[in-house]
């Protein structure tokens, strides 16, 4: 099997085995207010904690080259919680493939031996890939802004300006990482083939090496696997909970919010209720309507005939005073 795809089949199944494990420390760890990371730099911590070859070059970069990845003793104490998870993947993903695809019997203390041949060659190649990876991208960056300010392109929108200027940089940077990370794992590839020459051949056919790689993964005591998880699990989760109102951040006494009463609960039954009052209403309001309008034309008739008999009526009262007045002349007379 070529080096680097034996280091990627190692590694990469044993940083995804140990990963969970050391993910429930960090988020304890989190919860009790001793790790605070910078946000940007939250996916770097993610790899570092994932790789069982990052424990010493962890330190190197963080102090050596001066680059923090947080504050708080978390971060140390975490790496050191991390040393058995990471030999016990190591060490069961290293017999899987010693038996499946090497066919070799696996030596004794394997997890421990390629736990510290992984540590030594990280701390010596992870800093210098630190080193080369940053100045590729700084000396990328520069080159595209030189080549963005010549006349030709200085009018480029915006837009057309940020997006040329990340692929061009971006492209050298990215190659760069994969050459890397290459010779890296290439690198680990060579120190389990280094093991791998002292581990003798193995006797069972293909089918038997199957099962004896399978029932690795399956424990001796499965009701004691299985205790032990639960417990480690409950006893983590306690201990969460616990501690997680600490670094709960809380307003101040001078910033504390408005407080907003809560919304009644929904009542079906009055609101059945009251809609039923309102058509009621509305009904009798309708009823109302139309009977006022059914009686205007009968208002409209009678006060029409009215008026026509106080039309009539006038000349005939009219008559008499003028008459009368016609009496009272020729009396005078007499």
């Amino acid at each position: 099997m070529a080096p680097f795809k034996l280091g990627l089949s190692v590694l990469w199944s044993a940083a995804w085995t140990a990963l969970p494990i050391k993910m429930a420390f960090a988020m304890l760890l989190m919860a009790m207010g001793s790790i605070h990371l910078e946000n940007k730099l939250g996916i770097t911590f993610l790899i570092f904690l994932m790789s069982p070859v990052s424990f010493l070059a962890f330190f190197i970069i963080s102090g050596g080259l001066g680059f923090h990845f947080g504050e708080g003793v978390g971060l140390p104490l975490l790496f050191v919680l991390s040393i058995p998870v990471d030999i016990w993947s190591l060490g069961l993903v290293a017999r899987t493939v010693f038996l499946e695809q090497l066919r070799l019997e696996p030596p004794g203390s394997l997890g421990v031996s390629l736990w510290v041949r992984f540590v030594v060659a990280g701390a010596l190649y992870l800093p210098l890939l630190w080193l080369i990876q940053g100045g590729v991208t700084d000396v990328a960056r520069s080159v595209t802004q030189s080549i963005l300010d010549i006349e030709l392109l200085k009018h480029l929108p915006v837009a057309e300006r940020i997006g040329l200027e990340f692929t061009a940089w971006g492209s050298v940077s990215l190659v760069t990482l994969l050459v890397l990370m290459y010779i890296g794992f290439t690198i680990l590839g060579k120190l389990v083939e280094g093991r791998a020459r002292d581990a003798q051949p193995a006797s069972e056919n293909y089918q038997g090496l199957i099962s004896r790689w399978d029932m690795i993964r399956v424990p001796a005591d499965q009701s004691l696997m299985l205790t032990a998880f639960t417990g480690a699990g409950a006893v983590l989760s306690m201990l969460f909970w616990a501690v997680l109102p600490v670094s709960t951040p809380h307003p101040h006494e001078c910033c504390k919010p408005a407080e907003v009463k809560a919304a009644a609960p929904f009542d079906a039954h009055k609101s059945l209720s009251k809609g039923e009052k309102s058509l009621k209403d509305a009904e009798l309001k309708i009823a109302a309507l139309e009977q006022k309008a059914a009686e205007e034309p009968k208002d409209q008739g009678k006060g029409g005939k009215d008026k026509a008999g106080v039309k009539e009526g006038a000349p005939k009262t009219e008559a008499k005073p003028a008459a009368a007045g016609a009496g009272k002349s020729a009396g005078g007379g007499k």
